[in-house]
């Protein structure tokens, strides 16, 4: 009866106390949105979520609970500023009671200053729901407001599945069983991979949740997951922070985004973000909103400017929107003098200045739309510096791309030698080690002479293609120099059984474009230019391997001489072959390496 008695009391005096943990984009580090949780008295064993909630279920008050939860969230995320989506939790039988079947009246009243469009329904599963078609005319009910709908602890209870095809929700959240632990369980990993599968198809987008790790949050990226949560990133709290700490922040510049193509790194490593830094005013959160005002009127050119929160951005106002909003019938003044936060509208991109515009361009792509058209925050040590526009973006890639086709190979489309001198010199200009591996085809003249060039054409694709397979198109490089001859510029630390797994497969790739007695032979005869009968074996695949230490003071020249010196030693190996250099590389000025024995690695 006393804990009874107490719950009365939170209700009546709604003794609540908001918290927020904030929603990841797991590929850049910027906060998305915020999960809304609550907490009963701090003295009080109300103050247990689980404890809460389960008294409000046997008293019959589990909706009215829920009500109060959603209006303090929305009332205290509205006074702080905050800014991205509210993720707030419901049960699916509080969606199906009477009290709300005619959509989001119980939101309603809460709403002001807050766009309903920010505003996530999460469907929690304590109990198992049959009533699917009520479930989806709530849910529709809900997105006619405006609002949307996320699935929570999905791969927990009963009938999350099910749930998700009935519903089509907005965001899936991932439970954080399968989350945890993920870096060291395949079937753990291969239930995420396809739960994102299935959500491209449904057009849902997925949030990880209970990330505690870094393996965990690198395993989740590298699954192409788009949204996560988690103590790692961010702890609930009030105030929730608005942007991760430089520490957390720093978690996102390690490891590969799967999702990037295999653009030339010395791009993505010398055009960075600075490059299309466009220098705006930036004002204070609780500015009011006539100074904002103000300031577009006198600065007819400006189109946005950004809003801090103790130095660090949190959000973009948009000239046209703000003005246009403003020019409404009592807009002007009922606005005015409030904090132009609520100009906000969406949750901003906020990058690096370092940021490479290649990874800017794939962050923008995979996050929402509105990136391209509203723009982004450029930081500096997470102070803000300025903003970008896709305009600009869009405009500095196709040039980088023009630039890469303007020197690679018409025959494989691989990158030539501008573009490999460019790559290796960003390497060394990053102190960061890698191979290099010269590949190079044998005995390709004669048959380029026996067979017609088409089929010699056919060769260099095939090797190419090979290069392209057994490279990791996030870590290394491929160019062609022109002719047979090939680059591959490794930062894979198992370069060497990628090489070994590329010449097994040489042989049986180009067994084909052999006549049946050529390939029995192992060769065939052709005169040479006097007329003397000459046996040539099949063309086979040589390659030398350099590895660098790029703290030393190196060329991209000299480095392509060590590595054609490891080639001519491969080359003296009959067959597939390949020849590491092992001895350390001269210091200084270029000069021969010194001999090794070759690594097996012959057909």
């Amino acid at each position: 009866m006393k804990m009874l008695a107490s719950f009365r009391k939170v209700l009546k005096e709604v003794a609540l106390t908001p918290l927020y943990q904030p929603i990841v984009d797991v590929q850049s580090g910027a906060i998305i949105g915020y999960e809304g949780l609550i907490r009963g008295p701090s003295d009080s064993p109300l103050h247990v979520p689980a404890t809460l909630f389960n008294v409000a279920r046997l008293c019959g008050e589990t909706a009215e609970l829920e009500r109060l939860c959603r209006k303090v969230h929305i009332e205290k995320f509205v006074q702080m500023g905050l800014s991205g989506k509210l993720f707030l939790n419901m049960s699916p039988d509080v969606l199906l009671m009477p009290a709300i079947e005619s959509g989001a009246s119980l939101l309603t009243p809460a709403l002001a200053g807050m766009a309903p469009e920010n505003i996530v329904i999460e469907l929690t599963e304590s109990d198992s729901t049959s009533n699917y078609p009520l479930l989806r005319q709530a849910a529709s009910d809900y997105r006619g407001f405006g609002l949307q709908i996320a699935i929570d602890d999905l791969g927990e209870g009963f009938s999350s599945l099910r749930l998700w095809s009935e519903l089509r929700p907005e965001y899936v959240k991932i439970d954080k069983y399968f989350v945890q632990g993920i870096d060291k369980d395949a079937v753990k990993r291969q239930f995420v991979r396809s739960i994102s599968e299935i959500a491209q198809q449904s057009k849902s987008s997925v949030i990880a949740e209970g990330i505690e790790t870094e393996a965990e949050l690198q395993a989740i990226r590298s699954l192409g997951i788009q949204y996560g949560q988690g103590y790692l990133l961010a702890r609930p709290a009030m105030p929730p922070v608005a942007v991760l700490p430089p520490e957390t922040l720093r978690l996102f510049g390690k490891g590969p985004n799967p999702k990037r193509p295999p653009m030339n790194e010395a791009y993505r490593s010398v055009a960075t973000v600075r490059k299309i830094l466009r220098t705006v005013p930036a004002v204070a959160d609780s500015t009011a909103t006539n100074d904002v005002y103000d300031i577009f009127q006198k600065q007819a050119d400006l189109n946005v400017l950004a809003v801090l929160r103790d130095g660090v951005p949190i959000g973009l106002i948009q000239r046209l929107r703000m003005l246009d909003k403003l020019a409404r019938p009592y807009h002007r003044e009922l606005y005015g003098n409030k904090p132009c936060a609520l100009f906000i509208e969406n949750a901003p991109l906020i990058v690096d200045h370092k940021t490479s515009l290649q990874d800017l361009g794939n962050l923008i792509t995979e996050a929402d739309p509105h990136h391209l058209s509203d723009g982004f925050i450029i930081t500096e040590g997470g102070q803000f510096i300025g903003v970008g526009t896709g305009f600009d973006l869009i405009r500095e890639i196709t040039q980088m791309q023009i630039h890469a086709a303007r020197y690679a190979n018409p025959l494989t489309q691989l990158p030539g030698n501008v573009p490999i001198d460019e790559h290796i010199e960003a390497l060394l200009l990053g102190e960061e080690p890698f191979a290099v591996c010269y590949g190079d085809l044998d005995h390709f003249k004669p048959f380029n002479d026996l067979y017609s060039y088409r089929k010699g054409d056919e060769v260099i694709q095939i090797t190419a293609g090979l290069l392209r397979e057994h490279a990791d198109p996030n870590l290394d490089f491929v160019g062609h120099i022109g002719g047979d001859d090939f680059i591959v510029v490794f930062k894979s630390p198992d370069w060497r059984e990628r090489c070994g797994r590329l010449l097994n497969q040489f042989a049986p790739s180009t067994s084909r474009l052999y006549k049946p007695e050529h390939l029995a032979a192992g060769g065939y005869v052709t005169e040479n230019r006097q007329g003397v009968e000459v046996f040539h074996p099949l063309v086979s695949f040589s390659m030398g391997v350099v590895q660098v230490d790029a703290a030393l003071p190196y060329s991209s020249h000299q480095i392509a001489e060590f590595a054609a010196q490891a080639k001519s030693e491969a080359k003296k190996i009959p067959g597939n072959s390949l020849f590491v250099e092992r001895r350390a590389l001269p210091r200084g000025a270029c000069g021969v390496a010194a001999q090794a024995a070759p690594d097996p690695g012959r057909d």
